[in-house]
């Protein structure tokens, strides 16, 4: 099942923003991520807002109306945020499996999106897709519709690792997706996941060289979690699978990093490598450093000026609120200027362009010593520069350090 949206206000049905919050649209990009929530099947790992066709029924969202329904969407959003709004710099669609979407749909809404708002010149503009779902027609259709850039969900080099995660897709198809982008002009990033029970460390050696041998742009590598409400929680509850161990994960981001660094890669955020400052992903540098965007789409998360808001989870019911001209935010939140300050620290804290000390408070700016000393902060960035960049074993024990610059 996917995971429970937050609790919050209530939301106005016209999708309102106060003036305090709008009046920051000029002094942050603006991001655009629409959420496509079709998959063929659903994999045991995942928590996230996604469906089978056969889950949806017959009446209200389904593939053939959905671009519909994200244009109207984005018809509110121009009607909101009014013609103070940015042009769109970065773009993301994500899911779910956005390219089950006819590419001539992923072409349009991005169309609707360059015509309500304007696309800056180098706009960022991402699908992810599994290596099954795309052709070499397909991707350079999405070239030629404005698309710069493909995520592709490698997961893993190994069969006996993707039948663990129910992934469906033939490994020889990572290889011929990313020649087929090459060839159609796009950006390469493809996502991997770490700590699969069963998996050896040999395994993943195999993933991170076969990821490396196809040359892409950019690498984001996960540990596997264990979400509540999966196949995979159940599985492990049961004793039918075991647990991912922590130890094992540790060994396998430290191979990662090595493995990446020796191949020409910079880690630019926890999670996240790249060749290039270039190739980094924008749009989710504008989430770690607070920038607005809007969540096209069921459940999608949206951010403006501190007021955060997220849609309704079922498709149908999104379909629905549209349809009647209604908004279909379920509810928000405005976050407080503590909040807003722990979400800076937590994410800031993670990138590799770190977090200047002065932004943190007397509690957090005195931590900084003794995390330098522990080996969990760069020594000389922080020094020289004043500014806490994490190391390798800080990487791993992020959440460690987060919890002491957030102590009083």
């Amino acid at each position: 099942m996917p995971s429970a949206l937050p609790d919050g206000d209530p939301a106005p049905a016209d999708g309102a923003l106060s003036t305090p919050a709008l009046a920051t649209l000029g002094s942050a990009p603006l991001g655009i991520y629409v959420h496509v929530p079709f998959c063929r099947v659903r994999c045991g790992y995942c928590d996230f807002n996604t469906y089978t066709i056969p889950e949806l029924g017959l009446h209200g969202a389904s593939i053939d109306t959905y671009a519909g329904a994200a244009l109207a969407e984005l018809d509110l959003a121009a009607r909101v945020l009014g013609p103070g709004a940015p042009a769109v710099s970065t773009v993301f669609v994500g899911g779910g499996t956005p390219t089950m979407l006819r590419s001539a749909d992923l072409v349009r809404i991005v169309s609707g999106i360059r015509q309500r708002f304007g696309l800056l010149p180098d706009a960022e503009v991402t699908t992810e897709a599994n290596p099954d779902s795309v052709t070499p027609e397909s991707l350079d259709e999405l070239a030629s519709g404005g698309f710069t850039r493909v995520s592709l969900g490698m997961q893993s080099a190994v069969p006996h690792v993707l039948r663990t995660l129910e992934r469906t897709h033939d490994p020889a198809n990572v290889a011929r997706a990313v020649v087929a982008a090459r060839v159609a002009g796009l950006q390469v990033s493809l996502d991997l996941i770490y700590g699969t029970p069963g998996e050896s460390l040999g395994d993943w050696r195999d993933s991170l060289e076969a990821a490396i041998d196809l040359a892409p742009d950019h690498v984001s590598a996960y540990a596997l979690v264990v979400e509540d409400g999966t196949k995979l929680a159940a599985q492990v509850r049961r004793g039918d699978i075991a647990p991912p161990d922590d130890d094992d994960e540790a060994d396998k981001y430290e191979m990662a990093d090595q493995a990446l660094a020796a191949a020409g890669f910079g880690w630019y955020e926890v999670s996240n490598w790249a060749r290039s400052r270039a190739a980094w992903c924008r749009h989710n540098v504008g989430y770690w450093t607070g920038s607005n965007w809007w969540g096209i789409g069921p459940g999608a998360h949206s951010h403006v000026g501190g007021v955060r808001w997220w849609n309704v989870k079922h498709p149908n019911a999104y379909a629905a609120r549209l349809a009647a001209g209604t908004s279909p935010a379920l509810a928000r939140e405005t976050l407080e200027h503590d909040q807003r300050h722990d979400e800076r620290v937590l994410l800031g804290s993670r990138v590799v362009d770190g977090l200047p000390v002065d932004e943190l408070r007397a509690g957090g700016r005195s931590a900084v010593a003794g995390l330098v000393a522990d080996g969990l902060v760069e020594a000389e960035p922080a020094v020289r520069e004043q500014r806490l960049v994490l190391t390798r074993r800080g990487r791993l024990l992020a959440d460690t350090v987060v919890h002491r610059l957030l102590a009083t």
